[in-house]
């Protein structure tokens, strides 16, 4: 809860957050307390109207798109007269033309390396670690301890023959990513540096330029540095480990360069409600950005304490001196422009809009990395990365550049340090992506799709259009085709490639690493070059995919084709063409949207805990945030406002799932069971937001979730 409040330039400010900021994220940069609290008042109470102003004009088109559903009931989708109504009221704004953005000094990691990408929850320093370390992973222990092969690793010791599979499946990579002339890495013997070049068993690779460098004994290195299609792959020697005694030529790991870049995410993976909360968040992105971040625990018995890697060292093929990157490039995700926070008052009393506070503090947290000139370096090229999640059209992106602008005059950064990466994933803003680009044009360095937000809000926006399909039939529909081409296609044509990252979501399923192969290699083959993975592990497995596919080729190709999609089709409304379904149907669907909502919602308001893997139906393990809990909010609000199902029913069948969700978390001693009182402040959380979903702001779940977790911590205060 906030604690008591100091007076800092006309804001009334909790007094820890005030600590944090004048005692830890002020000291060592040049600037002054008096200054950032002048500029952080000016943002609140110059830019805070405005942004109350944006958030009634979603309220005011919401209401227009609402009637104009209404009075077309029965006459089924007129798709020309539903676009020109949106053209007349503002939702669709006319193309201005074409333009290339020019955003200047992005990291490679972000302009021409592709690969995995994660989103950590700030407030968890270990594992805010963990996926900043995860820059290299190790693809045998991938291979070994999941599904990747088609099946779990066996319980007890290490099992001999799954290793050799592993380490034969790790070798049909390297064939096909590192080619030999005259032999297989399956079967070398020996890997020497003579006169600049790798030879393997005599033999040169047959793409003699993918060698980059070693480490050790030239004639017999301990390591060896590999590149394909911009990422690198390290071949490391140990004869004394248990894998490399068992290789003719002491190979004891391939290890993969993994994770290019991760999203410390204050957002949709994080329950913060207050000052205590932001803090946690703040004070961990700020030993990132100083390289100082650690964290001490218990692991099998023994204390563990974790910090940031290092850079890798090598010596070049031409004899140099060289090193890369040991850590993941970092981008923070800021609140968007909904949610307030009571950590911070404004002279009326009314609380600071979150984004606000998130955009000036942590760009002062960034400054501390900006004035590094060697050392735990995160950008490299003087830039900041942040995210951007949850706009609705191109004066919501507009008004985010302004705020940077605002941010960087008063910290006395350069015009467009602070890069903006634009979440492509409220429909307002996929429909009008081309201009929300332009709005930000010289900052913009990410795009990204977010199927289950852009879902949620498909629902709410369309709430009056008639009931929608099932989950898995809205999957089908053309419009997320349309949805998912035309961020790429629009992407590519404003020149995005070369410069900024084109994402595509996450994989859900952390437990199936087997599927994971299987699918998401679709991403780089529609021209993304970073994909959201759930897991380290699932970055150094994802890795493979693009090692098979050269995505900048990939884009090169579809941008010389043209668009693939254009709005009329991203605009076609999934609701249910034919209402066939069983009582036994519709229930099953509630079922499993109620048991989603309530797995993750008892977590957030209990525990605190933003994203989790929550068991499904059959006790999967899935990904779980505000996104997924919003699709399955709004999905039984819709049936429920078009009488698929009643009232009476879905409360029986929340209940009967808070009980399923019980026996599944009954293992964790943490967990406070929602039956069968049914009347604790989780469960009536996750009632709301079903019973309330219609009026819900764009259907979000944070007022809600918000409402209650400081509800219960003020019960436990």
């Amino acid at each position: 809860m906030t604690s008591q409040r100091l007076n800092r330039a006309d804001l009334a400010i909790s007094e820890e957050l005030v600590s944090f900021i004048e005692e830890r994220a002020l000291a060592g940069l040049n600037v002054t307390a008096d200054t950032f609290w002048a500029g952080l008042s000016a943002l609140v109470h110059d830019f805070g109207p405005r942004n109350r102003e944006l958030l009634a004009r979603r309220a005011e088109l919401q209401a227009t798109i609402d009637q104009w559903h209404i009075d077309q009931r029965g006459q089924g989708q007129d798709g020309a007269a539903y676009k020109e109504f949106l053209t007349k009221i503002g939702y669709l704004v006319p193309d201005q033309g074409d333009f290339k953005i020019t955003t200047a000094s992005t990291d490679p990691e972000i302009a021409s390396i592709a690969g995995p990408q994660l989103v950590v929850p700030s407030t968890n320093a270990r594992f805010v670690l963990n996926a900043a370390n995860a820059r290299w992973g190790s693809l045998y222990d991938g291979f070994y301890g999941t599904n990747a092969m088609g099946s779990l690793p066996p319980k007890g010791p290490f099992n001999d023959g799954r290793g050799a599979r592993v380490v034969a499946r790790a070798a049909v990579f390297l064939d096909e990513a590192f080619p030999v002339a005259d032999t297989s890495h399956a079967k070398a013997a020996s890997y020497a540096v003579k006169d600049g070049a790798l030879h393997v068993d005599g033999s040169a690779l047959m793409q003699p330029e993918k060698f980059i460098g070693y480490r050790g004994d030239a004639a017999k290195p301990d390591a060896i540095l590999l590149r394909n299609n911009g990422l690198h792959v390290e071949l490391v020697f140990d004869a004394s480990h248990p894998i490399g005694a068992q290789s003719p030529s002491g190979l004891a790991d391939v290890v993969m360069e993994s994770a290019i870049s991760a999203i410390v995410d204050m957002e949709d993976s994080v329950a913060c409600v207050d000052a205590e909360d932001k803090v946690l968040a703040y004070g961990n992105w700020l030993g990132l950005m100083k390289g100082d971040l650690s964290e001490t625990f218990e692991k099998g018995g023994a204390e563990m304490t974790r910090a940031l890697h290092g850079d890798r060292s090598f010596t070049a093929a031409d004899g140099s001196e060289g090193a890369i990157k040991g850590r993941a490039l970092l981008l923070v995700r800021n609140v968007g422009h909904l949610m307030t926070n009571p950590a911070i008052l404004d002279r009326d009393g009314n609380e600071a809009f979150e984004g606000l506070m998130d955009a000036m503090i942590t760009t002062l947290i960034a400054m501390h990395d900006l004035n590094k000139t060697d050392g735990l370096r995160n950008s490299t090229c003087g830039s900041v990365y942040v995210v951007k999640p949850k706009m609705h059209g191109p004066d919501e992106v507009a008004f985010a550049d302004e705020i940077f602008t605002h941010v960087e005059n008063v910290l006395g950064l350069p015009a467009n340090t602070v890069k903006l990466g634009i979440m492509d994933e409220e429909r307002r803003t996929s429909a009008n992506l081309k201009e929300c680009i332009r709005a930000a044009a010289a900052r913009v360095c990410f795009i990204n799709t977010g199927f289950l937000d852009r879902t949620g809000d498909e629902i709410h926006t369309s709430m009056e259009a008639g009931p929608f399909s099932r989950k898995d039939f809205i999957k089908r529909k053309g419009w997320i085709t349309a949805y998912e081409n035309q961020n790429v296609d629009i992407g590519l044509e404003c020149g995005l490639s070369g410069k900024a990252q084109i994402g595509k979501g996450m994989w859900a399923e952390p437990d199936n690493m087997s599927g994971m192969l299987d699918a998401k290699i679709d991403h780089p083959r529609a021209g993304a070059n970073c994909a959201w993975v759930p897991s380290p592990t699932a970055a150094t497995l994802h890795a493979l995919h693009y090692h098979k596919v050269d995505v900048f080729a990939v884009q090169e190709k579809l941008a010389a084709g043209g668009r693939r999609a254009y709005v009329e089709a991203l605009l076609t409304i999934p609701v249910a063409a034919y209402r066939r379904w069983s009582k036994a149907q519709i229930r099953r669907e509630v079922e499993n949207n109620a048991q989603g909502i309530l797995g993750y919602v008892v977590r957030w308001i209990d525990q605190g805990i933003g994203c989790s893997k929550v068991p499904d139906m059959n006790d999967v393990g899935l990904m779980e945030d505000r996104a997924t809990c919003r699709i399955s909010a709004q999905h039984v609000a819709n049936w429920l406002h078009h009488d698929v199902i009643g009232k009476e029913e879905v409360t029986e069948i929340m209940q009967q799932m808070a009980q399923v969700v019980d026996r599944q978390n009954a293992g964790d001693p943490l967990y406070k069971p929602m039956a069968p009182s049914f009347d604790g402040i989780a469960f009536k959380a996750a009632c709301d937001l079903v019973f309330k979903g219609t009026t819900d702001p764009s259907g979000y779940t944070e007022p809600t979730l918000h409402a209650r977790r400081l509800e219960l911590k003020a019960q436990q205060a």
